[in-house]
């Protein structure tokens, strides 16, 4: 499997950059929630989440790691919104 294969990438192709800056205080990578759905429903086959919702809160997962804020919050704030259901009409 290429590396090309991988959430990450798929998450910088999304961002149109060829690499995140690794640092949260000058972090300027931001996601929206459409964005991070449409980067789940690509990725469908190979995330293990059984809704729209789960697949695209593995993928915001992957956003910690990679520094990448969605909707101009940090993404363990991001993700804590969603499973609040901040943003259920975004799901199908």
């Amino acid at each position: 499997m290429s590396a090309r294969d991988e959430t990450p990438h798929t998450v910088l192709k999304k961002l149109g950059q060829a690499k995140c800056n690794g640092s949260w205080d000058a972090s300027t990578e931001n996601m929206t929630i459409q964005q991070i759905i449409e980067v789940s429903e690509t990725k469908k086959d190979k995330l293990t989440g059984a809704s729209q919702k789960a697949r695209a809160l593995e993928v915001m997962g992957t956003c910690v790691s990679m520094r990448v804020n969605i909707e101009g919050m940090r993404p363990k704030e991001a993700i804590a919104a969603v499973k609040n259901g901040d943003y259920d009409s975004e799901f199908n």
